[in-house]
C-alpha cells in the first residue's frame, strides 16, 4: 500500500491530478475519482459510489483546485504538502469565545439567570422552567476526580454527544480559523466544521503503532489560526485506546503550542480488560480541555439523546468567557429531554457494575473473534482494537486488482455476500474498511465466513499481477 512521506495512504492517481494545471484538474480528477467504474451497476445495487462521489465533490472547489483538506496529507511532486508553521510565531494562550457565541442571546434565560432570589424554605419548589441543576450536579459528581475536579457550573447538558461537539467547535472557532482532527476519524468533525466555515486539518494516526498519533506531523499543522485540537479516545473508527504516556505526549504538544483540546470521550471506560482508559483532563493542569460525553454508548441508549460538556480549566485560560459562551449556545434550542434528565440520577447510581462488565465482555469476545478470523484471510490486515465498538481492516489492494478502491471492494462484498462494511474513505482513510463488532458472535462468525469466501474468489497473487502487466 503506497503512503506519502507523512505516513498517510495515498489514493492512486491523486498526485497526478494535483500536478496538472488548475483548469485541467477538475476533468482529470473525475477520471481518477473514487467513483470510477468499469462495470454497469445492477438495479438495486447499494450505491456506495454515490457516497464516494459526494466525498470527492466536497474536496474540490469551484475552480477545480484541491483545497487544504487534501493538502494536509497528499504528497505532491515529491514534496511534503504539510503546511509550515508561521515563522517567528510565539505561542501564547489566548482563547476567546467565537463571534457566534457572543451574538447568541436568549432573553428568557438572561432575565431568569439574573434574578437574585431564594425560594421559601417552608414550601417545596415547583420549577415551571427548563433544565435541571440536579442533573448537572449528578454529572459533575460522577466524573469528578481529584486530579480533575468538577462542579455543576462546569457541566453543560446537550442533546447527545454530537451536539456537545458542535457547541465546542462553535464556541472555540470562528470562520476562517482551523481545527485539527484525527485521520482516520469520525466524519462528523468535518461535517460540522465545514458547515461553520472552519477549515479542518487532518493529523495522521499510525496503524503500525496501534493508531497512535504522528506527533511530529500533528505539531507541523499548527499555526496562528488553529482554534483547537480534537482528541478522540477511545477511537471511532479504530477501536484504539491511547496509553497514559501517549496522552501526555499529545498534551505536551498542546501546551507548547497553546492550543486547547476538545476531547471526544463518548467511548470513555469502554475499554477491554487488558487496557485502561485515562481521561485526558486528569493528566494536565495547564491545558484547557472541553470533554464531550453522553449516555449513548456506555449505557447503550443512543436514542435518548443526552450528552454533556465537561469544562476543565484549572489554569483559568478559558475564564468565564468560554463557559458563558457555551451556556448561551446551549440555549439556542430547548436542550436534552427532561424525562431523561429526571432519570439520570438512577442511571448513574443504580446501573449495576455487572451491566458494564457484560457489555465489555461481549465486545472483547467479538473483537477477538473477528480479528483472528480476518487475520487468516489472504489480502486483509486487521488492526486489533482495544476498546469501543469497531475494528479497522486494511485491504491489500494489489491482491484485488479488479477493484479500484475500498468503495468498490465493500460494494461488491455487499452485492455478493450481503455483508455491509463501511469503506474507510468515509473516515478519510482509503483502502481500509470498518467493522462494527457490537453484534452477536454467531453473526460475527457468519460475516467473517462470507468475507473469506468473497476474498478467496477475488484474490490474485502479486506475482500473477506482475506477469500480466509484463505481457
Amino acid at each position: 500500500m503506497s503512503r506519502d512521506q507523512d505516513g498517510a495512504p495515498v489514493m492512486q492517481g491523486m498526485s497526478k491530478v494535483a500536478s496538472k494545471p488548475p483548469e485541467a484538474r477538475s476533468e482529470a480528477w473525475n477520471r481518477c475519482s473514487l467513483t470510477a467504474s468499469r462495470r454497469n451497476q445492477p438495479c438495486g445495487r447499494l450505491d456506495l459510489r454515490l457516497l464516494a462521489s459526494r466525498i470527492t465533490s466536497l474536496v474540490m472547489d469551484s475552480k477545480g483546485d484541491l483545497p487544504s483538506i487534501l493538502d494536509v496529507h497528499v504528497n505532491i511532486n515529491g514534496r511534503s504538502s504539510v503546511s509550515e508553521k508561521v515563522k517567528g510565531r510565539k505561542p501564547r494562550w489566548s482563547v476567546r469565545p467565537s463571534d457566534m457565541a457572543n451574538r447568541t442571546y436568549n432573553p428568557i434565560r438572561a432575565i431568569v439567570d439574573s434574578m437574585k432570589m431564594e425560594p421559601n424554605p417552608d414550601k417545596t419548589t415547583i420549577p415551571l422552567s427548563i433544565g435541571y441543576l440536579s442533573s448537572r450536579e449528578e454529572i459533575a459528581s460522577y466524573y469528578h476526580r481529584p486530579e480533575a475536579p468538577l462542579e455543576a457550573k462546569d457541566v453543560i447538558l446537550t442533546s447527545g454527544c454530537s451536539q456537545a461537539i458542535e457547541l465546542c467547535l462553535a464556541v472555540l472557532a470562528n470562520p476562517g480559523q482551523n481545527i485539527l482532527a484525527p485521520r482516520p476519524g469520525f466524519s462528523l468533525y468535518r461535517t460540522l466544521a465545514e458547515s461553520m466555515g472552519i477549515e479542518i486539518k487532518l493529523y495522521n494516526l499510525l496503524p503500525e503503532k496501534s493508531w497512535e498519533v504522528d506527533l511530529t506531523q500533528l505539531e507541523s499543522l499548527i499555526d496562528e489560526k488553529t482554534a483547537c485540537l480534537i482528541v478522540n479516545n477511545p477511537s471511532n473508527p479504530c477501536g484504539s485506546v491511547f496509553s497514559k504516556s501517549h496522552l501526555q505526549d499529545i498534551l505536551a504538544v498542546a501546551a507548547r503550542q497553546c492550543v486547547p483540546i476538545l476531547a471526544d470521550e463518548i467511548y470513555g471506560d469502554m475499554v477491554f480488560s487488558d487496557t485502561k482508559f485515562e481521561p485526558i483532563a486528569t493528566l494536565s493542569h495547564n491545558v484547557p480541555i472541553l470533554s464531550c460525553g453522553g449516555l449513548a454508548k456506555r449505557w447503550l441508549v443512543p436514542g435518548w439523546r443526552l450528552g454533556w460538556i465537561l469544562i476543565h480549566d484549572r489554569g483559568d485560560i478559558f475564564g468565564n468567557e468560554i463557559q458563558n459562551g457555551l451556556v448561551k449556545l446551549s440555549q439556542r434550542i430547548m436542550g436534552p429531554c427532561t424525562l431523561v434528565q429526571g432519570a439520570l440520577k438512577s442511571i448513574l447510581r443504580r446501573t449495576p457494575q455487572e451491566f458494564y462488565r457484560n457489555t465489555l465482555s461481549v465486545l472483547k469476545s467479538s473483537a477477538d473473534l473477528c480479528y483472528e478470523a480476518l487475520s487468516a484471510i489472504p489480502g486483509l490486515r486487521p488492526v486489533r482494537p482495544s476498546g469501543a465498538m469497531y475494528l479497522m481492516v486494511e485491504i491489500e489492494m494489489e491482491h484485488f486488482p479488479e477493484f479500484e478502491n475500498d468503495v468498490e471492494f465493500t460494494e461488491q462484498l455487499f452485492v455478493e455476500q450481503s455483508v455491509l462494511c463501511l469503506p474507510a474513505i468515509c473516515f478519510e482513510y482509503p483502502n481500509f474498511f470498518r467493522v462494527v463488532i457490537a453484534v452477536p458472535k454467531v453473526m460475527i462468525l457468519e460475516a467473517c465466513s462470507r468475507i473469506q469466501e468473497f476474498c478467496e474468489q477475488h484474490y490474485h497473487h502479486a506475482e500473477g499481477i506482475q506477469e500480466e502487466c509484463d505481457k
